[in-house]
């Protein structure tokens, strides 16, 4: 925000000369001062509230990956190695290289800027996601797939899942994480652009980049929904929570210079992505449990390519001021420097990755750190290394069920092929009987 100045030899000659002009001016002078630091005051608190309540808002979305992460660990100690090396060395020297103000192919570049242009990647489609994504591909290829994935004949498998409540929990807070993760990458919120529209600022492109997160997201998840639905015959809420995830990392990119109506195409493809690049898996037998070089990876792949495809001049002007010429988005005239830089972009988070998570990886498995063993992982996990179950199912029907501990789900299964009595109808007879499958606390 423009601070305010004044200055009482300048002010006095405008009080008409008078006696007491100069200590009238004096003192108006003052009060203004005082005025502009207050204005200053406020605008610092406003920044750093709003860094805060972001930073809050990421740490809350980390900490709900964290918890998933830790549950699909199967060893502490190969979890302390890995998490550390991707966070102490990978990850920093790809964040150096598209965010640090000296990094190779940063946008905030003084000068030497890759392809004139440097890599939009604004909040982390290609820095966080992909980078993540190939570190999960990395680990689930050398780590194979889990027992029982796969039949004899080579066909899918669904192993069944723990909780849906527990994954829409999950994605909810992701959620509600995503809006410090893109418009918290602004880190301040009180800040004008030009002279001569002091209404519009910062706050417009943080609204309009929490609009862009939100419509990219609900419109993946919705065409996950549908498309599914059409592909495989029935509604699966699960599938619903990684569409919407996906079309939060794709947009994570482009989120502040794209128009909301990009960000929707964003969406739609990204559900595509994400069907498509499960389809993928499931025809070469790889195994990834959270879907994460699928979401993570395939659709933060997209997500680079959209931006250099839908980035506006306007936008990318505001985001990174300096180069007014700087390129934008091809699909919007401004040519294919951003999508050439982009590309490179990809390229090297890929092959940086790859090759030191897959070193990693592959020394974790040398070591036999990597996978618990057969029996450890036919059992359960939950039994053998956690102290108990976190949930019974009996499907036996044999034995005094009062004495089983947990929850269990009741099944009610017709012992024949009568269809069911209408209300009107008479009791049925012993032979239209049902028995139950108890699932009790």
């Amino acid at each position: 925000m423009a601070t305010l100045s004044c200055s009482a030899s300048d002010l006095g000659p405008l009080l008409g000369g008078a006696a007491n002009a100069t200590a009238a001016a004096a003192y108006i002078c003052g009060q203004f001062s005082t005025v502009s630091t207050k204005l200053s005051d406020t605008t610092y608190a406003i920044d750093t509230t709003y860094l805060l309540f972001s930073a809050y808002l990421v740490f809350a979305m980390q900490l709900d990956l964290l918890c998933f992460v830790r549950v699909l660990t199967n060893a502490v100690c190969c979890y302390l190695i890995y998490s550390a090396f991707l966070t102490g060395l990978v990850y920093p020297v790809v964040s150096h290289w598209f965010w640090s103000s000296d990094g190779w192919a940063s946008p905030t570049r003084a000068d030497n800027l890759l392809f004139d242009s440097g890599v939009i990647d604004f909040a982390g489609s290609g820095v966080v996601h992909l980078v993540g994504g190939v570190a999960g591909l990395m680990g689930a290829l050398i780590e194979g797939p889990r027992i029982g994935r796969f039949d004899h004949s080579g066909r899918s498998v669904a192993l069944r899942g723990h909780s849906a409540s527990l994954v829409v929990l999950g994605t909810f807070l992701l959620w509600f994480g995503w809006y410090g993760f893109n418009p918290g990458s602004f880190l301040q919120i009180a800040k004008s652009y030009g002279d001569g529209a002091n209404y519009y600022g910062q706050w417009s492109a943080i609204g309009r980049t929490a609009v862009t997160t939100t419509l990219a997201g609900c419109t993946a998840a919705l065409t996950t929904l549908f498309g599914k639905r059409l592909l495989v015959g029935h509604w699966n809420v699960t599938d619903v929570c990684n569409g919407l995830l996906g079309g939060f990392a794709a947009i994570t990119s482009g989120c502040s210079v794209v128009e909301p109506w990009a960000a929707i195409v964003c969406g739609f493809v990204a559900s595509g992505v994400l069907i498509g690049c499960n389809k993928l898996a499931e025809k070469y037998k790889y195994d990834d449990p959270l879907e994460a070089a699928q979401l993570h990876g395939g659709c933060g792949t997209w997500g680079i390519i959209f931006t250099a495809l839908f980035a506006k001049q306007k936008y990318v002007n505001e985001v990174y001021p300096g180069r007014p010429n700087r390129p934008h988005g091809l699909l919007m005239g401004g040519g294919g420097k951003l999508l050439a830089a982009h590309i490179i972009q990809i390229l090297v988070i890929v092959g940086w990755v790859g090759v030191t998570m897959g070193l990693l990886f592959w020394l974790l498995h040398k070591f036999n750190l990597l996978r618990i063993s057969a029996e450890d992982e036919t059992a359960g996990m939950d039994l053998t290394r956690h102290g108990g179950f976190a949930y019974v199912y009996h499907d036996d029907e044999n034995g005094d069920i009062s004495q089983k501990n947990g929850f269990m789900m009741r099944k009610v299964e017709p012992t024949s092929r009568t269809p069911p009595s209408l209300p009107c109808s008479p009791p049925a007879t012993p032979h239209t009987a049902t028995h139950t499958k108890g699932f009790i606390l």
